[in-house]
């Protein structure tokens, strides 16, 4: 049998791996429990990628993010790895499909979310799987007391009853001490080794600004190689890619209420340095493989320091030097201890939510559980007169309390599936032969299309039909009206798992306490991210360790507090290179004159541009500047 390192080499072209890697998959080839602690761009899918290829049977993989699942599955076959998905969204054929080929042992990997361990379809064939191994990854997710808990996490640990050999690896790159030991106890851990690698991060200069001008300061500042940008809203996202391109930057958007289609074109110009910053909300970036991002800018305060560590982790992942830098103001801070109350209201607004949750998906008292609904939040706000902010936060403390689960923006193809006999689609010829013509290319393309709703693309439909998308289109609404077939158009939208029985309000059980203590910690982590926005004083990386539970012994010489420390950085020498560079050259844009410094210079750069416009040394005009000689 092949070693590690040779399945490494064979498959993903590896000589060697990452600190922390080979012990970790050498003790879960052992039988062992683990749970191990690496950062982001640490390789936390190789620790169960590898072994699973080593092991008999497949690794069920437990994941929260549907993007993420996916996008780990296509890379996986494109390396020639037997592997699949199971999301919400999938049409009940598609999945049993799915599970009929596990319990035949046709993949390595399996990765489904955790709300999938819950029904019915899937307990039934559990018994079948020969499981290798468990991979549980966003681990803290499990931890009531973690920053990001999800209930149907907590029905992970059933599945050891099912495959009391299989070990379970659980992973995460965030993790206070207190979290770490809720992980291994809801998991059930068995005497777990834990591999964990210091949250120090030598490599990113933490860098945070007061600033009252965001959209200058990320224009002026922002690494026009590989940079990403976080903003807080989809619309703040919108407005900020807009304006940097109209600056002349390279930028392109992402968030979830942009088309699929979109987000792909936006990260494919981003993956390929077409567009050099990408400007999106905070989910992005989860499980990207591009170690070149060179600036993680953050135009809004993260919630929190697990938040914040985790998504500026996302620079300098090929250990190049990069900047981390957050912008907040008066507003951030405001908005920070505002987001208690926001985060968790009264007992009486769950329950006015929780009827119209239940109104709104027209779902009658006693309906059966584990069932999916499609959810627009807009719409459901809009027609209940709620707003969407507040909803959504009781939306996602209800699901706390195990009543749903909220999915992020899940793709459905179109499908389709003949319901009429077949002596009937031969009549149709004789009627209508343009419909019949596109029933005989339908069928002799999808081979299931007579059994069950077949996934179908209608741009390979028209190519082998000849047939452009205005011709093609109402021709498959007709056949639809007529009965020949049943036709469900390709969408897109969140959902909305629904988990028990359906009660009425007044009657639905709320723990007031659990969430009264979820509510004390939320205020602690806000507290610690607002102490570390106002901090002058303290190292960033040595409060950012502490926060995570490590004894730092030193300073990390590499955050905006230790470089103004250091003064390592003249700001004569500054002013006579940009005096040098730009006397008599016209006007040149700020950001442009930035970028000629290193990246943790930009702070002392951009304070001597002010000094230089406040002596009459510079003239400034939306973004440009001129230098005189005198």
């Amino acid at each position: 049998m092949a070693n590690p390192e040779e399945i490494l080499k064979q498959y993903w072209g590896y000589d060697s791996f990452r600190p922390l890697q080979l012990d970790i998959i050498n003790s879960v080839l052992a039988g062992k429990d683990v749970l191990a602690l690496l950062p982001t761009g640490g390789g936390k899918s190789l620790c169960f990628q590898v072994p699973a290829l080593m092991m008999d049977g497949f690794c069920l993989v437990i994941s929260p993010l549907i993007a993420l699942m996916q996008d780990q599955v296509a890379r996986l076959k494109d390396l020639g790895i037997a592997a699949e998905c199971i999301y919400s969204g999938m049409k009940y054929t598609e999945v049993k499909r799915v599970l009929d080929n596990a319990m035949h042992n046709e993949y390595k990997l399996l990765y489904i979310s955790p709300e999938r361990l819950q029904t019915r379809l899937f307990r039934d064939y559990m018994t079948e799987f020969d499981v290798s191994m468990i991979a549980v990854d966003e681990a803290h997710c499990i931890s009531q007391w973690g920053h990001d808990f999800r209930p149907e996490y907590l029905k992970i640990a059933a599945a050891r009853d099912v495959y009391p050999k299989a070990p379970v690896l659980a992973l995460t790159a965030t993790a206070t001490i207190e979290v770490q030991a809720d992980i291994q106890q809801q998991l059930k851990m068995r005497a777990p080794m834990l591999y964990k690698q210091s949250f120090a991060r030598n490599n990113i200069f933490y860098d945070i600004r007061y600033s009252e001008n965001k959209n200058g300061d990320t224009l002026n500042n922002a690494d026009t190689r590989c940079s990403i940008i976080y903003c807080r809203s989809r619309k703040l996202t919108d407005t900020m890619s807009e304006y940097l391109q109209q600056m002349g930057v390279r930028a392109a958007a992402y968030h979830a209420g942009m088309a699929k289609d979109k987000r792909e074109e936006a990260q494919r110009a981003w993956m390929t340095n077409t567009a050099a910053v990408m400007v999106a909300t905070t989910a992005f970036g989860m499980g990207i493989d591009k170690g070149d991002v060179r600036m993680v800018l953050h135009c809004d305060a993260p919630e929190h320091l697990e938040a914040y560590y985790q998504e500026a982790g996302r620079a300098g992942r090929d250990g190049a030097p990069s900047v981390a830098l957050t912008l907040f103001n008066t507003g951030d801070l405001n908005r920070l201890r505002e987001s208690t109350a926001l985060q968790y209201p009264p007992e009486a607004y769950l329950r006015q939510v929780y009827q119209a949750v239940v109104e709104y998906l027209q779902i009658p008292i006693g309906t059966e559980p584990d069932q999916y609904y499609d959810f627009d939040l807009a719409d459901f706000s809009k027609k209940f007169k709620l707003i969407p902010t507040h909803a959504i936060y009781a939306l996602k403390l209800l699901e706390q309390e195990g009543l749903w689960a909220l999915s992020e923006s899940v793709y459905h193809p179109a499908t389709i599936q003949f319901v009429a006999d077949r002596h009937v689609l031969d009549r149709l010829s004789q009627a209508h032969p343009d419909l019949a013509y596109v029933c005989v290319g339908l069928s002799r393309m999808y081979n299931t299309i007579f059994y069950y709703p077949t996934p179908v693309r209608e741009s390979a439909i028209g190519r082998y039909l000849n047939m452009k998308r205005n011709e093609l289109m109402p021709r498959l609404e007709r056949l639809a009206r007529m009965g020949i077939l049943e036709y469900n158009k390709p969408g897109e939208g969140p959902q909305l798992f629904f988990h028990h029985y359906r009660v009425d309000s007044r009657h639905l059980i709320i723990n007031l306490k659990r969430i009264g203590v979820l509510r004390k910690r939320h205020e602690a982590r806000t507290e610690a991210m607002i102490g570390f926005l106002q901090n002058t004083t303290e190292c960033r990386e040595r409060l950012i360790l502490s926060y995570f539970g490590e004894s730092p012994k030193a300073n990390c010489g590499h955050c905006d507090i230790c470089k103004r420390r250091m003064s390592v950085i003249d700001a004569v020498e500054i002013k006579c290179t940009i005096l040098h560079n730009y006397t008599g050259k016209g006007w040149i844009a700020i950001h442009e004159i930035a970028s000629v410094f290193p990246i943790w210079m930009r702070g002392e750069v951009m304070a001597v541009i002010r000094e230089m416009l406040d002596s009459g040394l510079a003239q400034h005009n939306d973004g440009f500047c001129i230098f005189n000689s005198n």
